[in-house]
């Protein structure tokens, strides 16, 4: 019989793999609908700072590597397929430290938000896009708010201190 420890635990690792679902639908749904009201590369301005503008990625973040001849794809599942795989057993093993888990958990949904789009089609799905005057920040989509944010998570938990820890 599970003791009460081990199934609060598991309760709140339910937690995080419901976050990196909600992720993955949300990223999609996005991207879907996206695809169905925008025009490639016909940006919407819906602020003086942020339009909606469709494009397709083959890179990576930035479209670095978008020019190459298409074994970027493969490089980029592939990195996608280890990060999940390291932040589940991550989430596994850390289950109770929310701010920790909650920034995997963005993290995770995101990657496989994206991971999704390039087995499928073989290209990431963008479609927001901030600008300052003339300069354009590269479109982007959920997933990768999504791993944004959960990487500053992640870089937060860093830093706070712990019981037991000191300066050293």
């Amino acid at each position: 019989m599970p003791s009460p420890v081990s199934a609060a635990f598991r309760s709140r690792e339910t937690t995080w793999w419901i976050v990196a679902a909600a992720v993955v639908l949300a990223d999609h749904a996005t991207k879907w609908l996206a695809s169905e009201v925008l025009a490639s590369g016909d940006p919407v301005v819906v602020t003086p700072f942020f339009n909606f503008v469709l494009a397709y990625n083959t890179g990576a973040a930035f479209s670095f590597l978008a020019e190459s001849s298409g074994w970027q794809r493969w490089l980029f599942a592939g990195i996608a397929v280890v990060a999940a795989a390291l932040i589940s057993v991550l989430i596994r093993r850390h289950a109770e430290q929310r701010l920790f888990c909650a920034g995997l958990a963005l993290i995770l949904g995101g990657a496989i938000g994206n991971l999704i789009d390039r087995l499928a089609r073989g290209h990431v799905i963008d479609f927001l896009q901030l600008h300052a005057g003339e300069w354009y920040w590269p479109a982007f989509n959920v997933a990768d708010s999504a791993i944004t944010v959960g990487a500053v998570l992640v870089v937060l938990d860093s830093l706070r201190s712990r019981p037991g820890q000191g300066l050293q």
